[in-house]
């Protein structure tokens, strides 16, 4: 049992198991009947702790100056983004990828809404010089950011400061969080985020 268990150590959150199932599954296909319910209770943990709460509602002003609330979007799907700053690459990558595939997610009945401290001038310099076209909010204050867990402590140049976390969150139609993606990679996540809600079907 004990082999078992410290493989378990390894295996991704459960929410992306079965994006990952083909590279681990070897390792468990010949563990007892009876441990593995104890397996299965250890991966859980890693489970965030957002997961199956409901989303903290907000509302923030966009790109225009205009206030939009997550509370607009009931009976919809949600992917809501947190990105540390507009026109770094890491964030104009994810921008213009999310930007690319806003009719797949909304022929799955998804709105994508991505937020950072910038302000909404900020954003709209972004969103021109990008062409881009998924919604973008401003926190200038972090108080959205810290109700997701998402304004964090950084290490930058050897001293501890605060700032946005990569993260993402899909949440259901009735307002629930289904699934969290922290400390996101860029390259590949949108598509991930896309296959998880077809995975849900539309709500």
């Amino acid at each position: 049992m004990a082999q078992y268990l410290e493989q378990s150590k390894n295996l991704p959150p459960l929410p992306a198991i079965r994006h990952t199932i083909p590279g681990w599954f070897r390792h468990i296909i010949e563990i007892p009947e009876e441990d593995i319910t104890q397996l299965v209770l250890m991966v859980k943990k890693d489970i965030d702790a957002f997961v199956n709460r409901k989303a903290p509602d907000f509302c923030l002003p966009d790109a225009g100056g205009k206030e939009v609330c997550l509370s607009a979007f009931q009976g919809k799907w949600v992917v809501l983004y947190f990105y540390p700053k507009d026109n770094t690459p890491g964030c104009t990558l994810e921008a213009v990828r999310f930007s690319a595939a806003l009719e797949q997610f909304a022929a799955l009945g998804a709105q994508v809404i991505g937020v950072s401290g910038d302000t909404p001038d900020s954003h709209q310099r972004f969103a021109e010089k990008h062409n881009l076209t998924v919604v973008l909010l401003s926190d200038t204050d972090h108080r959205v950011l810290k109700a997701y867990d998402a304004w964090k402590p950084k290490i930058m140049f050897g001293k501890e400061v605060l700032g946005t976390e990569r993260d993402t969150f899909l949440i259901s139609p009735v307002g629930t969080i289904v699934e969290v993606w922290r400390k996101v990679r860029v390259k590949g996540h949108a598509e991930e985020v896309k296959v998880s809600l077809e995975s849900r079907g539309r709500g």
